[in-house]
Parts: C-alpha cells; structure tokens; sequence
C-alpha cells in the first residue's frame, strides 16, 4: 500500500515538473515574440524616419537653389543697369511730374544725363550754370534742363525704362555750401521711381516729396 502511496506522489510530482516546464517554454515563447515585435516596431520606425528625413531633404535642396538662383539673378540686374540720356527735340507731352527735394554742393559740377550744372552763392543769389548757360537765381525762382530721352537697360539687352523727361530746379536758398532746390522731374510715361532714380545722381541727395 505505502509503495502504491510513493508512486502516486512520484508520479504526481513528475506531472506538476512536466507542466511547469511547458508553462515554462509557453512564457518563453511569449516573451521571444513579444521581443520580435519590439525589434519589428523599431526597424519600422527607423525607416520612417529616415524616409521623412530624405524625403524633406529632398524638398529642402531644390528651395535653397532657387532661392539662391533668384539672389543671383536680381544682383545681375542691379549690376548691369546702364542709363543712357541724350538729348532731344520732339514735342512730345509731360503728363506724369515726381517731386523731389534736392540740394546741389556748392562749386561741383553735376551731372544729370548729358547735362553739367554746377552752382555757386553770391551774396543773396545763385549763379546756376547748366551746359554753359549760366543765370542768376533769387529765392523762388527757377530754371529748366531742357528735354531729353533716356533709356535704361538691364544685361545689356533688357529694357527696362524708355521715356523723353524734362526737369525743373525752383531754388529756395543755401545752408552750409549746398544750394537747394524743389525738383520736379516731368515724363512722357509713367516711371517707377527706384528706375527715375537712376537719372538722377547720388550727390544731390534727392528725396521724394
């Protein structure tokens, strides 16, 4: 009866062993393929952000290009800018004015286009001498640089002003060797006046008014 009893209980014990170790090898399993899908969730957020990663570097190189593209083009533009002014006789209308106010140093000649002024104080007037005319001026009156034609190009090809102007100069008095005057800069077309600047040069500090 007692051997009966002891392989009973051997018998029991070896039946929880084997279980256990089944259990065992199923928690095993679990824990292996839970690692697989860890390694799988990985890798595939790896390659996802490596594809945004070159799929952003694939936008962001072609923008810099012509962003670049486009700062050499409008450096061009600027540098090549050339004015030509020759004067000219024919009638036509001034239908657009732009007002500056000016002020001309005193005893340097200036030009404007393919004409020479320079001014000089004398007591309470101003000897003005444009293209070898020369006048007196008092305070309020004013002098004409007869019709001209200009054209302004870009890349040496590129037109970008074509027009016949005409200016007025109205004197109004001297402070520190600088004679000002009120500028009226008349046009047979309508001009853009980072372009109208371009006739007018950089020693009269002209400032639109």
């Amino acid at each position: 009866m007692d051997d009966m009893t002891s392989k009973d209980d051997e018998k029991g014990r070896e039946i929880a062993k084997e279980k256990g170790r089944i259990e065992e090898q199923g928690m095993q399993r679990e824990r292996e393929q839970a690692q697989e899908v860890g390694r799988k969730l990985g890798a595939a957020e790896e390659r996802s952000r490596e594809k945004q990663k070159h799929g952003s570097g694939r936008w962001i190189m072609p923008i810099i290009g012509l962003i670049v593209l486009v700062c050499i083009m409008v450096v061009a533009v600027f540098l090549t800018l050339s004015v030509s002014v020759t004067s000219t006789t024919t009638g036509v209308s001034f239908p657009y004015t732009t007002m500056y106010g000016v002020s001309f140093p005193e005893g340097q000649t200036i030009a404007i286009g393919d004409s020479h002024l320079s001014v000089l104080s004398y007591e309470n007037e101003l000897i003005s001498d444009i293209d070898g005319d020369r006048q007196r001026l008092v305070v309020g009156e004013a002098r004409v640089i007869t019709e001209r034609h200009a054209v302004v190009k870009t890349l040496g090809v590129i037109t970008l002003m074509d027009t016949y102007f005409r200016i007025g100069l109205t004197y109004k008095g001297n402070l520190e060797s600088r004679a000002y005057f009120d500028m009226a800069v008349q046009t047979s077309q309508q001009v853009p006046d980072y372009l109208l600047k371009q006739l007018l040069p950089p020693e009269i500090d002209a400032r639109p008014m």
